[in-house]
Parts: C-alpha cells; structure tokens; sequence
C-alpha cells in the first residue's frame, strides 16, 4: 500500500482544535495525527507543510456546477468537474439537478445518477434533486404538489444514488413525500417556501431536518395585522433544536449577519457553508451560456445573474472563498468555521469517515497555502490538485 507523511503541518481538528503536527497516511487512510512514529519502510511520499494549515477536504452538499460544467448536463460533467474542483479545496460534493418535467428527463436522470460511481477525482456520495415539489419557484425550479406516483418514478431512475431532496413545506400533499423519502433514508430539505409556522413544523416532524440557501427564497407569510411581523418557516426552523441549516456564503444572497444569528441559534454545529454555484463559478467574470434557455452573468461581486431580467440564478462562489468569508464574518475559533465546511455536512450525510483529522477517517485532505488557497488537494490519499504544477503548467503555455 503508498503511504504519505505530510509533516509540520497546523492541523485543523473541525469542531475541536488546531495543533501543530504530522500526519500518516497509508492506502488512502488516515493512519496517525499528531505524533507519528518513526516507520520501516519509510512513505513513500513526504510532504513539507512549513507551518501551512492541513484540513480535511471541502464537503459541498448544494452546487450545480463549476467553471463550465454544469451537472444536469449529464456524465461528461460530472468528470468534466471532478478535474476541476480539487483547486478549489473540494473533495466531496453532491451534484445538484433541477428536475426537468418534460420528455425525456428522467432517463437523463437515471443517466446522471448511474456515472457518480465512475468519477474519480473526488466523491460523488449521492445526488441532490432541487424540486419537484415545491410551492415557490425560482431559477428554473418546477412547482408541484406532492405526488407519490412522480417520487417513485423519480426514486427508481436514481437507483440508490438520491441523497437528498429540497421541497417546500407548503407544497400541497407533501408529508407523504417526506414520509417516504425518510423511509428510504433520504434526506429532506426545506426550501423556496412561503410556509407559516404550523407547515414548517410538520414537515419538520414529518422528518425534515435541514434548509437549504436558508434566507434566499424563504418568504414571510403575508402581513395580516398591520404592525404585526408575519412568522414563517425562518423563525420556526430557528426555534427548532435539530434542525440544521446551510448558507451561500458570498456576500450577495444573504447578509452576514443572518448567519451570525443562525449561529447564535444554532450553535457552529448547526451551520453548513454551501455554494449553490452554477456554470461560471471559479471562472473570469462574464456571460455563460446555459440549458434553462436563458444566459448566466457571472461575477464575484454579484453571483450568478439572469441575463437580460438580472434576478439570482445561483452562485458565482466556489467553498475556498466560501470559507475565507466565513472566517472574516464570525467571531468564533477557526476549528468551528472550518467545521461548517467540513465536518457539519459529513455529519449531516452521514459520511462518518469524512471531515475529520483522525485515525480510520478517509485521506480527503487540503494542504493551505499562506494565501487560503489550495496548495494540494489529495481524495483517498491521492493527489487530485497540485499548485505548483497547475501554476507551472500555465506559465509554460
């Protein structure tokens, strides 16, 4: 088995510390944090870290594509992204598709779900379907009430590749869709809702247990006593101890600090960093083409814009950036934000050898460069980003 010895490294633990260290990995495991023992043979590998941070690889539960893959394209994009995301410090995501309601769809589907075990170069656990069933639209999403019949259709064209669903609580017959989702071990997101405080808590009861782009897309429920603030799916998710919730952490879609009152809720545990990123995200500034009939206007300044209307349309934000945020907006120990991006998604999936700095966890790593950005990124102990070489390959052409 190739063993790897990345040395001198300040070793972010998510949740619980950072120490300076070495770190041991042999077959793609993490074998000794801290301390390692002298061994015979020696690794194969020895990296220098000089004081740089080592953290566990970027977990990105709600993107639907980078630079210019987007995922609902099919299985070319799906690898297409996969040599694209280890710069960005990911080394784990679940690929985001909205449901197309038209001929055709769902063999594209089971298409896209049946390619996640053929990627390499980073972790496709499972598949994110943003809709059908929701009660408020957006950028291309469907509006439907709950419909056992479409959910099981949908179930058998993923296989056992669907990971999690986004609905609305406020869809019409949509407890029994989480009823079964639950059964199937599928994880139910709240989101694009009008819902009142009574929905939310019975989708929540139901077996919802996180919302998605918290804030964006979450509406009061109408004003019917003048003075009197409206009460909805926010304050009912906040108020609820389990829930989690996950935030695009660009600047744009939500005001800072709505997070920082999610965390004073929630607590760092309860906090996720997604990217909600579209084709274009870790590309120039500039225009991008997509399959929703209509063009993206990407920027960091103002995320993924619709072109010509210029309402949202997803993130230009990839999770390095993401996390340079979060680390500049929340007064907490660096361990608790590298968490949110980390090991509070693993958690969250359930992915128990994911997102950690320990003996038996998987070897998805990213070493930092002063700068905070990925200087190498390794999935399974294997090196899917290099700095040096991607910055000299770019110098020679």
């Amino acid at each position: 088995m190739s063993s790897l010895l990345i040395r001198n490294a300040r070793l972010v633990e998510p949740g619980r510390q950072i120490r300076t260290g070495d770190l041991q990995v042999t077959g793609g495991t993490i074998t000794a944090v801290g301390t390692v023992p002298e061994t015979i043979p020696p690794p194969d590998v020895i990296v220098e870290a000089s004081g740089r941070l080592l953290t566990p690889g970027l977990i990105d539960i709600h993107t639907h594509g980078v630079c210019h893959s987007l995922y609902e394209n099919g299985p070319d994009a799906l690898r297409s992204a996969a040599r694209e995301l280890g710069r960005f410090g990911v080394t784990t995501v679940l690929p985001t598709v909205v449901p197309r309601i038209s001929e055709g769809w769902l063999e594209r589907l089971a298409e896209i779900a049946s390619a996640l075990p053929t990627i390499s170069g980073v972790n496709m656990p499972g598949l994110h379907l943003e809709g059908p069933f929701m009660a408020v639209g957006g950028a291309a999403c469907p509006t439907l009430s709950g419909d056992l019949g479409l959910l099981e259709r949908i179930l058998i064209a993923c296989g056992d590749r669907l990971a999690v669903m986004s609905l609305s609580p406020d869809a019409p017959n949509i407890t029994p869709v989480i009823d079964r989702l639950s059964a199937g071990r599928i994880i139910s997101f709240i989101t694009h809702t009008r819902a009142d405080v009574e929905q939310t808590e019975a989708a929540l009861a139901a077996g919802a247990r996180h919302a998605t782009h918290f804030y964006d897309v979450f509406y009061p429920p109408p004003e019917t006593t003048p003075g009197v603030r409206p009460v909805g799916a926010v304050e009912a998710i906040l108020a609820d101890p389990p829930a989690s919730v996950d935030f695009i952490a660009d600047g744009v879609h939500v005001h800072p600090a709505a997070i920082r009152a999610a965390v004073a809720a929630k607590g760092w545990e309860g906090v996720i960093l997604i990217t909600d990123s579209n084709l274009g995200a870790g590309l120039p500034a500039g225009i991008y083409d997509t399959p929703w009939g209509y063009q993206v206007r990407v920027s960091p300044e103002t995320a993924a814009r619709h072109v010509p209307e210029g309402f949202l349309a997803g993130s230009a934000l990839t999770m390095d950036r993401g996390i340079v945020n979060l680390l500049r907006w929340l007064d907490l120990p660096a361990e608790h934000i590298w968490a949110m991006g980390t090991l509070n998604p693993a958690r969250l999936l359930g992915l128990e050898h994911k997102g950690r700095l320990e003996h038996g966890a998987d070897a998805d790593l990213v070493l930092w460069d002063k700068d905070l950005r990925p200087a190498l990124t390794w999935v399974g102990g294997r090196v899917t980003f290099d700095r040096s070489a991607a910055s000299s390959s770019s110098s020679i052409s």
